[in-house]
Formats: C-alpha cells, sequence, structure tokens
C-alpha cells in the first residue's frame, strides 16, 4: 500500500474521503507480505463525481473494463457486497464486523462515490457503454470545438459553392455601382467588396468603378464580361436603309406657314370641305393638327400649325417631318412680320416653299404687290422668272384650289418622296396632350414601315403600347401607313413635340432605352449647358463648321440692313456670317427659337429680350447680345470670325540630345543614357527620333532621370536618361530631337 501510495503521489496526489479509502481497504484486503511479494497485481477503477456533475477517472494502470456513472445503479442479479475472489472470507470476517457501520452508512447515501466492477461486466456491450460515455463527456463541448466545427462547416458549404457556381455573361457600361455589379453577378455585395480589398480598391457598395475595374472582378469571381459602352443601348433603335424594291411612293407632308388670320384654316378647310375655324377661339389656331386629304386617289397630308413657332420647335429637336412649306399671304394685306419669319423658317429648314396668295375675290386684293414685296426676302416667284410656284387661290370661294394641289403634286414628284411600308414603324410627334378618361394622347405622323394596334414603341424619354389607333375623322383604324396621321393612345406620359416615334421588338428593350434616355436628360438638367457659340466653336476646332448664324434685332429698319450689310462684308471663302432673320422690335420667342433651330446667337441693337424670351434663351443655351453702337457690334462679329480661323501652327527646335548607351531593363524596357548637345530637353517636349538623319519616330517622352532624381528638363552639356512613350526600338548614336509646337491665330 506504502508503494502504491507512493506511485500515486508522484503522479497525482488523490485526496479520498474517508469513506472512499475504507471502501478501498475492503476491495484490497488486509495487508499481507505474501500477497505483496506473490506478484500479482489487482487493478481498481475509481470513479469520482465532482460539484459539477462532471466525471472525472484515474487508473493505476491499463485496465480492460471502466467504470461510468451508467454502471452505478445496481442491475438485477448482482450482489452489492464484494465477491470472495477478491480476499478470503475467513481473514475479513473480522475486518467486515468492524467496519459494518460504516458501510452501512455508506449504502445509505444515494449514490455511492466508488463502486468495484462485477466480474459479469464482461457480458455487458462495452463499445454501448462508451459510446453513451462519449455522449455524456461531448454534452457540453468546448468553445474552441464549436469554432472548428463552424469553421469546417463554412469550408463545406464554400466548397459546395464552388462547384454548383453558375458562370453568368453581364453586360458592363463605362461606370457602374459596386451594388449593380454584385446584382448583375447575382453575388453578395460583400464578396465584391472583399474581392476589390485584395486588389487594393476600397470602395462601399454605392461608389461607381470604371468598366475595367468592374471587368476584372467579375472575371475574378468567375464570369464572363462584356464591356458595352452608353450608346450601344441605342444600337436596338438604329435606322438602316432601305433597298430600293422595298420602296413605294408616298404621300408629301405639307406644312400651312404665314402670318395671323391670312386664312391658313381656312385653306385647309377649304381641301377638307370642313369646318375647323367655327371650332376654335377667335378663328386662330391653338393647337397642332394634322390631316390627310384624298382627292382622285392623290394623298396630301397637312399639318396646320399655330404661326410658325412649333415648326421652330421641333426642328430644333431635330424633327424634319415637312417636305413642303405652303406660304399663305393675303392678297390684300401683303407681307408681316410673321410672314417674314415664316420666310426665314423655312429657308434655315431648307424646305422647298410653294405660295398661295389668298383672298382674291376682296375688292382691295393686289397680286402683283405681294409678288414684288416677296423680292425684297428673296422669294422670287415663276411669274417675275424664279423658281417659287405661286397660286392665286380663295379659300372662301373655293377659287384655283384644283391648281394648289397640283402644284403640291409636281413639287412632291421632284422630291421623289418614298417609303418602304413593311418595317417597323418610325416617325414624329406632332403634339400631345392629357385627355380625361384617355390619359396621354399623341398625334403622331408615321414616316416609315406601318404602325399597328398592340406595337411597342418608345417616345422620347417614355415608353408605352399601342391601345388605339385614330385618325384625324375620329375613327379607330388599326394600322396606319406612311404619311398617315394619327392619334395614339397607349403612352405613360406626355412627350414633346419633335420627339422620335419607334416601334420596337418588345418591352425590355423600350424600357431600357426610356430609361437611358431619362437618365441622359436628367444629367443634363444637372450640367451646365454650353451656349451655342462655345458649340459652335468647339465644332470650329474640329472642322465641322465655318459659318457664324445671326438673328438681328434692331429699333428701325434702316439699322437692321445697315448692320446685315456691314457684317456680311466681313465673310471671307474660309468663314461667313449667314444672317437668319432680320427684324425690328423686341426679342421675342420666335427670335430665341429660330436661333436655336439654327445653332446661331442674336444681336439686339437698341432693343431688349422679352422676359420669357430671355428665360428660353437662359434654358436652350442661346446668347443674346446687346448693342447701342453699330461699331462694336461689328468689331465683335469680326472677333467671332477671327477665332473661327484655324491658327498657324509652326514647329520651335528646342534641344538636340545623343545616345550614347541603352540599358535594357527587364520589366520596364529600354533606357537611352543620353548627353544633351544643344539646347535642352523637357519632360513636356514632343521628339523625334533620327537615325542616318531619318526620322524613324515621333512621340513623347515617358520619363526623365537625371541619376536616380526624375527631374523636369535637362540643359545643355548635361547627361540624363531618357525613356520614350510606347517605343523601345532605340540604339547607340541616334540623335533625339526635341520641339515644340507653337500656335499663331491668324485675323481677318
Amino acid at each position: 500500500m506504502d508503494k502504491d501510495k507512493d506511485i500515486g503521489k508522484k503522479k497525482k496526489p488523490l485526496k479520498l474521503s474517508s469513506s472512499g479509502r475504507l471502501q478501498i481497504r475492503k476491495n484490497l484486503g488486509p495487508a499481507d507480505d505474501k500477497a505483496r511479494n506473490s506478484g500479482n497485481k489487482k487493478t481498481i477503477q475509481i470513479v469520482f463525481k465532482n460539484k459539477n456533475n462532471q466525471q472525472k477517472s484515474s487508473s493505476t494502470t491499463q485496465s480492460n473494463f471502466r467504470g461510468s456513472s451508467s454502471l452505478r445503479t445496481p442491475r438485477p442479479g448482482i450482489n452489492s457486497s464484494p465477491q470472495p475472489n477478491f480476499s478470503s472470507p475467513n481473514k475479513t470476517r473480522n475486518f467486515e464486523n468492524k467496519n459494518k457501520k460504516t458501510v452501512d452508512k455508506k449504502t445509505q447515501q444515494k449514490k455511492s462515490t466508488l463502486r468495484p466492477l462485477e466480474d459479469d461486466f464482461s457480458k455487458s456491450d462495452a463499445k454501448k457503454i462508451l459510446e453513451q460515455e462519449e455522449q455524456e463527456f461531448d454534452r457540453f463541448p468546448s468553445l474552441a470545438k464549436i469554432k472548428r466545427a463552424r469553421e469546417k462547416e463554412k469550408l463545406k458549404s464554400a466548397n459546395d459553392n464552388d462547384e454548383n457556381k453558375i458562370s453568368r455573361e453581364i453586360s458592363i457600361p463605362d461606370f457602374i455601382t459596386v451594388q449593380d455589379l454584385a446584382n448583375r453577378m447575382a453575388e453578395k455585395t460583400a464578396d465584391v467588396v472583399k474581392v476589390l480589398m485584395k486588389m487594393g480598391v476600397m470602395a462601399n457598395a454605392t461608389q461607381s468603378l470604371e468598366s475595367d475595374t468592374a471587368q476584372l472582378v467579375a472575371e475574378e469571381l468567375g464570369h464572363k464580361v462584356t464591356v458595352v459602352k452608353d450608346d450601344d443601348v441605342l444600337n436596338d433603335i438604329k435606322d438602316h436603309e432601305d433597298h430600293e424594291d422595298s420602296l413605294i411612293t408616298r404621300a408629301p407632308v405639307v406644312t400651312i406657314m404665314g402670318h395671323v388670320d391670312h386664312g391658313k384654316t381656312s385653306l385647309l378647310d377649304a381641301f377638307r370641305k370642313s369646318n375647323v375655324v367655327s371650332g376654335e377661339a377667335g378663328g386662330i389656331t391653338q393647337h397642332i393638327g394634322a390631316y390627310q386629304i384624298n382627292n382622285n386617289n392623290k394623298r396630301i397630308t397637312f399639318i396646320d400649325t399655330p404661326g410658325h413657332a412649333a415648326f421652330s420647335n421641333m426642328r430644333a429637336r431635330g424633327s424634319k417631318t415637312t417636305d413642303i412649306v405652303i406660304l399663305v399671304v393675303a392678297a390684300d394685306d401683303g407681307i408681316k412680320p410673321q410672314t417674314i419669319e415664316s420666310i426665314a423658317h423655312a429657308k434655315s429648314a431648307e424646305v422647298p416653299i410653294i405660295v398661295a396668295i389668298n383672298k382674291i375675290d376682296l375688292p382691295g386684293a393686289d397680286p402683283d404687290k405681294v409678288r414684288n414685296e416677296l423680292l425684297s426676302h428673296e422669294v422670287i416667284v415663276e411669274k417675275l422668272s424664279g423658281e417659287v410656284l405661286d397660286i392665286e387661290v380663295s379659300a372662301t370661294k373655293g377659287t384655283n384650289l384644283d391648281k394648289l394641289e397640283e402644284a403640291i403634286h409636281l413639287q412632291a414628284d421632284i422630291l421623289n418622296l418614298k417609303a418602304n411600308p413593311d418595317r417597323k414603324a418610325r416617325g414624329s410627334v406632332i403634339e400631345s396632350k392629357l385627355e380625361k378618361g384617355r390619359g396621354s394622347v399623341a398625334t403622331v405622323l408615321v414616316q416609315k414601315g406601318t404602325l399597328k394596334v398592340s406595337d411597342i414603341f418608345v417616345s422620347g424619354s417614355e415608353w408605352g403600347k399601342v391601345k388605339a389607333l385614330i385618325d384625324d375623322k375620329g375613327k379607330n383604324i388599326k394600322q396606319a401607313e406612311p404619311s398617315v396621321p394619327v392619334e395614339v393612345l397607349g403612352f405613360d406620359s406626355n412627350p414633346l413635340a419633335g420627339d422620335d416615334f419607334i416601334v420596337v421588338e418588345n418591352e425590355s428593350i423600350a424600357r431600357k432605352i426610356a430609361e437611358f434616355r431619362s437618365s441622359k436628360l436628367q444629367i443634363q438638367k444637372n450640367t451646365v449647358a454650353k451656349s451655342n457659340v462655345e458649340e459652335m466653336f468647339a465644332q470650329i476646332n474640329k472642322g465641322e463648321a465655318t459659318s457664324l448664324p445671326v438673328v438681328i434685332k434692331t429699333d428701325v429698319q434702316g439699322s437692321a440692313e445697315a448692320i446685315e450689310n456691314s457684317i456680311t462684308k466681313l465673310s471671307t471663302d474660309e468663314v461667313k456670317v449667314n444672317v437668319i432673320y432680320k427684324g425690328v422690335g423686341a426679342i421675342t420667342e420666335s427670335d430665341v427659337t429660330l436661333a436655336s433651330s439654327g445653332k446661331g446667337f442674336i444681336v439686339g441693337f437698341n432693343v431688349r429680350a422679352l422676359p420669357h424670351a430671355r428665360d428660353i434663351a437662359k434654358r436652350d443655351g442661346v446668347d443674346i447680345k446687346y448693342y447701342s453702337i453699330i461699331y462694336e457690334l461689328i468689331d465683335d462679329v469680326k472677333n467671332l470670325l477671327t477665332g473661327l480661323l484655324k491658327p498657324d501652327i509652326s514647329e520651335n527646335i528646342t534641344g538636340n540630345v545623343e545616345i550614347r548607351e541603352v540599358f535594357s531593363i527587364s520589366k520596364v524596357g529600354n533606357i537611352a543614357g543620353c548627353m544633351v548637345k544643344d539646347g535642352l530637353i523637357s519632360r513636356k517636349s514632343q521628339i523625334r527620333i533620327l537615325r542616318d538623319n531619318i526620322v524613324i519616330h515621333k512621340g513623347l517622352i515617358s520619363s526623365l532621370k537625371r541619376f536616380k532624381e526624375e527631374v523636369s528638363e535637362v540643359k545643355s552639356g548635361f547627361e540624363c536618361g531618357v525613356m520614350l512613350d510606347n517605343y523601345s526600338d532605340i540604339k547607340v548614336g541616334d540623335i533625339i530631337e526635341t520641339f515644340e509646337e507653337v500656335s499663331t491665330s491668324r485675323k481677318l
């Protein structure tokens, strides 16, 4: 026992209760020297239970059987007293009697702290007991074990995701937000941010990425990328030329223009054999109307505009709907201000004019006076050996209407107007309005193709589906062919006059194009609009424009003519002044719309713009210049024309550098070790490389160093290292010639 206690102390000291020590002595029996010297070793299992009900076991040596909490409950057929094979009954009887009271107390306890293992333990299932024991020990796993299990589960799920991951083909615009990129790839935003952080880019979900960075991220996550430009969205509505065999003759589109109360709508009524004027306030056209007549199987489409403002607004939006302009002039009233403006608009649009001299049935009619007045506005009619057709008509009596129709058809034959009806419809919005019970209604002129009910369309930044088509007589029709005006129901909101009208394949394309146009429109509103003069100079720099369009408004007619003559004389072969319109009086909305559509500016001499006209000019970016001295006006126009002249460009050689050594550096390229022989070499210099006095390369410098420092310039007599931009074919003995381009402005 003493040896056993010594061994136990060396390993780990055991603190046993008195009942525990008695039980051990009972199992081992009294100390016997013979038994200890016999070499027979007895093995016991000591089981303790601490306060936390967690079991701990210790054994002196390896055992073929173990005790557990499951063995503490008494089993049938097993006596609680110790078996006789541990010691003889004779030797232990006195010992038992002596400790009987202690044993009785122990047996009265709920659970014993130590229980001997029985012989028939071998009959029980050891594996089952071990499993129960493991379950008891694993009932409260440690935090480290829980963490390891979670990590293992994450790795397993990540591997499963990698195996089941779907590779998608995504399109990326020039700029895209991190959130949008994640949505297109069907990935978590956090995963995209992690990839960006690995690349050294710190970005959150709302920040924008360039297409190159977004492409790298998508490829890193296993997706295929197609980089698209913003304008690629509009490829679905790009127009194409029709084959000659598919074209058929279409009806001409005629716009009636002229002064107030000269009989424009009455003339249209005479053609339509209906009464429109009675339904209008004061006999003045309050809205744009589009109608089609069919006499002798020859169709003509008329657009009746309120004066010429709508015509100019539509043209300012890039819509060319009109084929022929009919200029209505009252024979008893002659040329009036709006008549002159109508002539200016028609000339600016480069549309042929037919003059209709109306009201010839009135007593004071004088058609010859009208023809002579038109000469002063460069409109020369046929009777005066010109090319402009003129017809004397009476709208109320119906006089010579057939001749006017013939003149229209003759002009249309000269223009050779044709269109392809067997394609998706394209057209232009003439007007739009909001009606109770019908919603947004737009009058659309079909220019190509055939428009049908239930077609999906895009118009400006709006899209919709054609719910109904109504012709000019108020009847529902199922389709509209080229040059047919119809009212279209199905818009989400009102489009603008002059917006395009294009039928597309499906709703997704229509929605995509409408959203793109809407965002572009929003960007334009948020950015500072360039004036027409600034845009003109941008075109001049590109070599696209060489003319200066001007609208002149003065206080008296004499000043207008003097200014026109003075600035027209400033024109040269390279640049010229184009006077779109000149008139007397304050600058009006009509003048602003005309200047806007002609991409010009307005000159006001001793006059001012009306408040509303000033607001429109600010909105559309039209420059209005005010003068009171004619010489200042002429000088300013002269300076503008001078700006139109292309500057003289000359070269100034600044340095001569000899390459004396070439150093090849991996991942960098060839570096030229140079000596500056003459002048200087600058980092910003343009260079030419001469080999045997022959120019072999012209380009820029990407790096200029002296010793290990980057420098801006190196002067004559010093050495330097030069690295050329995107060029490495250099040799010892080559000469680098540096130069700069000097731009000299020209004067008239």
